[in-house]
């Protein structure tokens, strides 16, 4: 589904990403692990085309994604809360989203049942503006958000950030189940080795924005690898 080709992100001398080659199948659950400043944001800020390449590509079912724009529809992502429109209710957000992505109100209504247990009453009919919530209720806002209309493709960085354990939970079952119904792929971004290492079947390492492990193996090996490198 996506291949990375020669990429590379300069801010002036300084280097922030440097991937030779990269490919990422179809229903993967693609974990991106390492510490502060390894180029997991900006990996995915290239994917999608919010920054410009300083050289090399990005490719989404061959499309190129700084020459098309076709992609963005089977598209979603949540990267921080700045993608937002803080000032609109949790409701009507979603509405906006509906509307932009032509679904039905029988579908807005779906979509957000699935999502009640991860919600737990706390985002809806609170006569508050997105911008009033919690860190972790502003969190479920825009996750939510990035799984509506079904896109083949969901991008979520640090997902299990500012969510109590019950809410982490739920989203890997939500996540899980996402992958495994529909086939959706997914790229996490996180510092949560546990989590990411429960819900992903591959895990990239990034250390100073180049690939140093690329771990396929089983999920025991996958957290020995990573907790041997974290632990130096």
């Amino acid at each position: 589904m996506i291949i990375i080709e020669n990429l590379k992100k300069l801010y002036g001398p300084e280097e922030a990403l440097n991937i030779e080659e990269l490919k990422i199948e179809t229903s993967e659950c693609f974990g991106l692990v390492g510490n502060n400043g390894a180029g997991k944001t900006t990996l995915f800020r290239l994917i999608l085309d919010l920054i410009r390449t300083s050289s090399g590509r990005v490719t989404i079912n061959g499309e190129d994604v700084s020459k098309t724009e076709e992609w963005k529809s089977f598209v979603r992502s949540y990267l921080d809360e700045h993608m937002l429109l803080s000032f609109l209710s949790p409701a009507e957000y979603f509405e906006t989203l509906r509307k932009i992505y032509g679904l039905g109100e029988q579908d807005l209504e779906n979509h957000l049942e699935k999502f009640s247990p991860l919600f737990n009453g706390e985002i809806l009919g609170k006569k508050k503006y997105i911008r009033d919530l919690s860190k972790g209720n502003i969190k479920k806002v825009g996750i939510a958000a990035a799984f509506l209309g079904n896109p083949s493709l969901v991008l979520l960085d640090e997902p299990f950030e500012n969510l109590d354990p019950t809410s982490q939970n739920r989203l890997k079952k939500i996540i899980t189940e996402e992958r495994e119904t529909n086939g959706t792929t997914f790229l996490i971004s996180s510092h949560d080795l546990v989590h990411v290492t429960d819900i992903c079947n591959r895990i990239v390492l990034l250390e100073k924005g180049h690939v140093l492990r690329d771990l396929k193996d089983e999920k025991k090996v996958m957290a020995e690898e990573l907790a041997d490198y974290f632990d130096r």
